[in-house]
């Protein structure tokens, strides 16, 4: 089928995303999970050692600065969902407001990221990735902040992994996310409106939500 980042667009709204079978796959097809992984954002665990990592305070944190960049890091992988065709739409999404990147920086070196599509105060979180240890924990950290205190009430993560379960994901029925969905998208939320936190800010406010 030919996608266009409208149809990306209505197709969260109801519920669905793309995917292809692999990067040079040019077919996409849509996805609905009967069971669908959600982060509740006031459900974010943080370990210790990731407590430890984030008070070193050896990385920079930023939205928006390389969008594509965080797209291409997801895609670098021996299997990945995103084609070509993918990833064009979602940059055209980002440059349209709609998509957002959560990153991780070293000075010039992004070293690790996750993005995602906003719709309402729903986020759809599409992909995550890391150069170096836990950049995509912290990342993940951050973004949870970020969407608790822009006003989103729903965090989907598509499909729940061990390693997002270890965070604080679970996993709803079909007609429970779609629940959600509706309440969340009728709301307003502004995903650029927070300011970037301390860790030791970031690691409080998650304490007094956990």
């Amino acid at each position: 089928m030919t996608l266009t980042p409208e149809m990306l667009l209505r197709g969260y709204a109801v519920g669905i995303f793309p995917m292809a079978e692999h990067r040079d796959d040019a077919e996409i097809f849509w996805v609905d999970p009967k069971s669908r992984g959600i982060i509740p954002l006031d459900g974010f665990h943080i370990s210790r050692s990731l407590r430890r990592r984030l008070r070193s305070c050896r990385f920079d944190i930023a939205i928006n600065r390389d969008f594509a960049g965080v797209v291409d890091g997801c895609a670098d992988r021996a299997e990945t969902w995103i084609n070509s065709e993918i990833r064009q739409h979602y940059i055209a999404l980002h440059e349209s407001g709609h998509a957002h990147s959560q990153e991780v920086w070293d000075g010039d070196e992004l070293l690790g990221g996750v993005y995602g599509v906003a719709i309402g105060a729903a986020f759809f979180g599409e992909s995550m990735f890391s150069r170096r240890t836990d950049a995509s924990k912290i990342a993940l950290a951050y973004l949870v902040d970020r969407l608790r205190q822009a006003g989103f009430t729903l965090f989907d993560t598509q499909f729940l992994t061990e390693h997002l379960a270890s965070l604080g994901g679970i996993e709803i029925g079909r007609s429970e996310y779609h629940r959600r969905l509706d309440t969340a998208i009728a709301q307003p939320a502004d995903f650029t409106a927070p300011s970037v936190p301390s860790p030791c800010q970031l690691i409080q406010r998650n304490t007094q939500t956990s």
